[in-house]
Order: C-alpha cells, then sequence, then structure tokens
C-alpha cells in the first residue's frame, strides 16, 4: 500500500519538514511547480528560457536553488531513513512526499533515485519508491566489509601518525558521546560518521573515506521489522560513542593489539 510522507524530524542542523504548527518546511521554490506542468522536469525549462544558449537567463535562476533544495530534501530523508520514519517495505510516492515538504515533486524524485543509487531504496514503477528491507545478515556483511577496509588502514595509522594529531580529533569523539546521550538516533549518526571520516581523512585518500562513508551511511538504516521505531537505545548508542575516546587512547598509544580489537567490537556493534 502506498504511504504518504512521515513526520520527518530534523536532525544535525537539517531542516524539520513536518506540516503543522511550528514546524519547519523546505522553502517552495518560485517557477519550480511551473517547471513541472511544464513538462520540463529534471532537465527542462521554465518558460521563457533558453536553455540551449542560456542568453538571457539570470544567474539566480530556480534550476540553481532547485539544486540547493533537492539536497535539503535527501538530507532530510536520509534522517527519516536513519531514525526508520521511512519504513523499510514501504511505498512512498514522489508526489506525496513533495506536498508534506513544500516543494515540486522534481527535487523529491531526483532526491530518491539518489537513495535508489546508494540502495537505500528501489524503485516501484508507476508507485513511488520501496524502502529497501535489510536483515541481520546484510548488517553482518557490511560489518565485515568495513572491518576488512579500516581495520588495516587504522593499524597503519597507528604507526604513522602522531599522537598530537589523534589528540586533535578528541572534540570529534567527545561530539558523539554527547549526541548519543541525547538520545537521538539521527544527531548520532550524523557525528559517529564525522568522527570515523576524520580518522581515514588521516590517509590522504579521498576514494577510501568516500567508499567509507557510504559503507557507513548503509549501516546506519535500520533493518526490517524497525519501523517507526529506534532500533537502539540511548544506553546502546552511548556505549558505542565511548568506544571512540578508547580508540584515540589506543591509537595514541600504538597499542595495535587494542586498536584492532576495538575497531572489529565497533563494528559488529553498529546499526
Amino acid at each position: 500500500m502506498e504511504q504518504g510522507a512521515p513526520g520527518f524530524a530534523g536532525a544535525g542542523g537539517q531542516p524539520d519538514v513536518r506540516t503543522g504548527p511550528g514546524a519547519v518546511r523546505v522553502p517552495a521554490q518560485p517557477g519550480a511547480a511551473d517547471a513541472d506542468r511544464a513538462g520540463g522536469g529534471a532537465a527542462g525549462a521554465v518558460r521563457g528560457e533558453h536553455p540551449h544558449d542560456g542568453r538571457g537567463v539570470p544567474r539566480d535562476r530556480p534550476a540553481v536553488r532547485r539544486s540547493s533544495v533537492r539536497g535539503q530534501v535527501l538530507d532530510a530523508l536520509r534522517t527519516a531513513l536513519v531514525t526508520g520514519e521511512l519504513r523499510p517495505g514501504e511505498v512512498y510516492s514522489a508526489p506525496v512526499l513533495a506536498e508534506r515538504f513544500g516543494v515540486s515533486a522534481t527535487p523529491v524524485r531526483e532526491a530518491m533515485q539518489q537513495l535508489a543509487l546508494e540502495g537505500a531504496v528501489e524503485v516501484v514503477p508507476n508507485r513511488g519508491f520501496r524502502v529497501v528491507e535489510r536483515g541481520a545478515r546484510e548488517l553482518a556483511e557490511l560489518a565485515e566489509v568495513r572491518a576488512l577496509i579500516e581495520v588495516p588502514v587504522m593499524l597503519r595509522l597507528a604507526r604513522t601518525v602522531p599522537a598530537e594529531r589523534w589528540a586533535e580529533l578528541r572534540p570529534l569523539a567527545e561530539a558523539t558521546v554527547r549526541a548519543a546521550s541525547s538520545g537521538c538516533r539521527a544527531s548520532y549518526a550524523e557525528a559517529d560518521r564525522a568522527f570515523h571520516r576524520a580518522v581515514l581523512s588521516l590517509t590522504g585518500n579521498g576514494q577510501l573515506v568516500q567508499i567509507a562513508e557510504d559503507l557507513h551511511r548503509r549501516a546506519q538504516w535500520p533493518p526490517a521489522g524497525a519501523a517507526g521505531s529506534v532500533t537502539r537505545g540511548r544506553a546502546e548508542l552511548v556505549a558505542d560513542a565511548a568506544e571512540h575516546g578508547a580508540l584515540l587512547d589506543a591509537l595514541i598509544a600504538r597499542d595495535l593489539d587494542v586498536v584492532r580489537v576495538l575497531v572489529r567490537e565497533h563494528f559488529a556493534g553498529a546499526g
């Protein structure tokens, strides 16, 4: 059964797109709905534009602003995936989501297509997008792949990165504890990715960081059966966050055995 949009709650500074009193919505963009009605879609043009040569088109046309709105919608949808507000197995219509956001269907559809590329949703012809259902096996496979990538990387970094560089990451580790203490899964997910991204960035390998980030984000989506609920309680989030500080201690001490154990256990408990 096709579902309407859930009441998305913003996190990490992203817009709260719930309707109702006091809710902040992604702002509707001038001309965006007109562009859809005119048949332009993602690649179309608002009436009166000259899409081929660009002459007479101001630099701040809605197409540029729509890209910004698409990013806001994508962030809101990612947050809804993490919190379980977009429920595994359910189908969501881009027009219905767009009405809730207060924007045209185009940026919502584009954001959903990006999520389809990331494996979060799948296209259901003539209906919308179904949130992918994942089981314990897939979560275990993700943890294994993350460990295969990050354990050897962190062991190498432990041998080469000076203690003062690790100490600079302490505020990020502490930020994960604060986010976990709030009980907000979306806030913790963002802080968790920021910490791991900072660690891996010390390699100077942008491709590695990007691949690890994608795997990390996928590991944060709730499994099937967790619809509408947070699958990990505050105590579990806080325990998970505390491992970041312990990992920094081991990296500073260059205790490779402890680093290896902590990283593997950290991934095994994620999700």
